[in-house]
């Protein structure tokens, strides 16, 4: 088996919005080799472009497998018309001139039989190079002035409704707390907070959602209006609670959107039961401390248990936690609602959910992710910065089988980014989740 790599970098006087206007469309027929174009799903929701070339017969069929409108990057992978290719991994990526206009980066990782890799390698640089060229002039003589390739995204999320909610109680066992939309067919879109929050501060998510799917926000453990349990909390507590909150809703199949902490239970849930998840959906985290180091993770649970231990509560540290949480942008109206929100946690609650997030059970498997995943972070997040979360996003989308994965930065946000930019955040949300095949 031979490896090839193929590389061909393009210019364009044009903005890098308005190439990736064009760029950014996966299925949009701007090259001038496309003949025919069709858009199709697989079973979990993954787009896949099926599409003839002029003067052949052979149908091509690719699959994208990551992307990211704010980065202005997508990731393709060749299921089928390349005769010969074990493996052919595309990435696209449109960037800022220093000088003005647009870089266009357009390479491929290609694996196949001696002989037969430097075939395909020179085929994909003419294919890239005449693409680039086509792709300059399009979004030159277009002028587009646009900022993502989807300016008509549902309108089900793009701003909260009035829509009535619930309180719904889980007794089986320690008592649940939710917030929940009305009854509808399909799966369950169940939203986790943070370490310092709770379900009110999914609301504006709540609302926005209930057009579209049933959707619920849960108190965790000893949050709220929900108990603590009998003993420590553990990870398969939480994905125990989430199993019961499926079984008392009566839905199959759920939709987990966690924050933060939030994050990184989902993440345990879907490593032990990907079968019940149509979509994950993963905010300002991920892995919480289960790539940490034992020292590290001891650490930093001290650090943050001494103000208990000397008689604090939640509320008297609040306010600098949320200098640590809040974008420099937030308003002292966004400030307050954050500091109400960790205020309101007991400190017993707080010390059980430090225990929990700082001896995680596993490293996780990123290949045990059978589901679409959308991982989103603040550009102000001190907690779980871009550069981390987006490394994280390639790591799953290099690891999981047939992975379909999107990363978003929220611009202008801190940690808690749902509550900082709602409408953002909803957008992109509401997108994805048309994406599902649910």
């Amino acid at each position: 088996m031979t490896e090839q790599r193929v590389e061909v970098i393009g210019y364009s006087a044009a903005d890098p919005s308005a190439v990736w206007a064009i760029a950014g469309d996966f299925c949009g027929a701007w090259h001038p080799a496309i003949d025919r174009m069709q858009a199709e799903r697989d079973a979990r929701g993954a787009l896949i472009r099926a599409f003839t070339v002029k003067g052949e017969e052979t149908l091509y069929r690719e699959q994208l497998v990551y992307r990211s409108d704010s980065d202005r990057t997508l990731t393709y992978t060749h299921l089928e018309g390349i005769t010969g290719a074990d493996r052919y991994v595309a990435r696209l990526a449109v960037s800022a001139r220093e000088e003005g206009g647009s870089v266009i980066t357009w390479s491929a990782d290609i694996e196949a039989p001696a002989g037969r890799a430097e075939g395909i390698a020179a085929g994909t640089r003419m294919i890239f190079e005449a693409g680039l060229a086509a792709l300059s002039e399009k979004a030159e003589r277009e002028g587009l002035t646009v900022h993502t390739t989807r300016p008509a995204e549902p309108a089900a999320l793009d701003h909260a409704s009035s829509a009535p909610l619930e309180t719904v109680f889980v007794d089986d066992g320690p008592r649940l707390a939710l917030t929940a939309t009305s009854s509808q067919q399909g799966p369950l879109l169940l939203f986790l907070h943070g370490i310092g929050g709770g379900r009110s501060n999914w609301i504006s998510q709540l609302q926005a959602a209930a057009p579209t799917m049933r959707a619920a926000a849960l108190d965790l453990r000893g949050y709220g209006d929900s108990a603590l349990g009998p003993s420590q909390s553990t990870i398969e507590d939480y994905c125990a609670d989430i199993l019961r909150v499926a079984e008392a809703l009566k839905v199959d199949r759920l939709v987990l959107c966690g924050l933060s902490y939030g994050s990184w239970i989902a993440t345990s849930f879907a490593m032990r039961h990907p079968q019940r998840l149509a979509g994950l959906v993963l905010s300002g985290g991920c892995t919480g401390m289960s790539e940490a180091p034992a020292e590290e993770r001891e650490a930093f649970r001290r650090s943050r248990q001494v103000p208990l231990d000397v008689g604090q509560t939640p509320a008297d540290f609040a306010p600098a936690v949320v200098d640590v949480l809040a974008g420099p942008d937030a308003s002292d109206e966004l400030r307050e609602k954050l500091r109400a929100s960790m205020a309101a946690i007991p400190a017993a609650t707080y010390r059980d959910a430090l225990d929990c997030f700082t001896h995680p059970p596993e490293r996780f498997d990123f290949s045990r992710l059978t589901m679409p995943v959308l991982m989103m972070t603040g550009e102000h997040d001190r907690l779980a910065p871009p550069a981390e979360i987006r490394s994280v996003a390639g790591r799953i989308a290099g690891s999981a089988p047939h992975a379909y994965v999107r990363f978003e930065t929220i611009a202008g946000a801190g940690h808690v980014c749902n509550v900082e930019r709602p409408d953002r955040y909803n957008a992109i949300l509401a997108q994805f989740l048309s994406e599902l095949p649910i």
